[in-house]
């Protein structure tokens, strides 16, 4: 079996053609937003769906949303100049699953034996405060992990 180009595939159905027209459609409704507002902005929203002249844009957080709200009529004004058929703006929130943190591989900084000794002798000089106190359990701390 030969192998055939991807638009082959796409075109091979009503079902399919319909969302590669719909996806090459958002795929040029978020350039035109990735022109007319902010790089910050951008990387936080983006194009859902065009549905009746209403364009819905996703945005990550409450914050971003309520920017891309100020900035809606500049970009209804924005998608107009590109002839597309945007006669309003619609703004949800998608919060992104949360990311997990890596975990910090960083080695524990310890402290040489000359520095736990100085803290020791800084904490004897001074008198009895939490700074005093702070000075003794670190000093204690460091001396224990070697």
């Amino acid at each position: 079996m030969p192998a055939r180009p991807l638009s082959f595939y796409l075109n091979s159905s009503d079902r399919l053609r319909s969302l590669s027209q719909e996806a090459r459609r958002n795929a040029e409704l978020n350039q035109i937003l990735l022109s007319n507002a902010p790089p910050e902005l951008t990387q936080a929203c983006r194009v859902k769906q065009l549905r009746d002249g209403t364009l819905t844009l996703l945005a990550e957080n409450s914050a971003i949303a309520a920017k891309l709200k100020q900035l809606a009529a500049r970009l209804l004004v924005a998608y107009q100049k590109q002839r597309s058929e945007v006669t309003s703006i619609r703004i949800e929130v998608q919060v992104k699953e949360a990311s997990v943190r890596p975990q910090n591989n960083r080695p524990d900084k310890r402290l040489s034996l000359d520095a736990i000794e100085n803290l020791e002798k800084l904490a004897r000089g001074l008198e009895a405060s939490p700074l005093k106190q702070a000075l003794t359990e670190m000093a204690a701390r460091q001396r224990n992990q070697k």
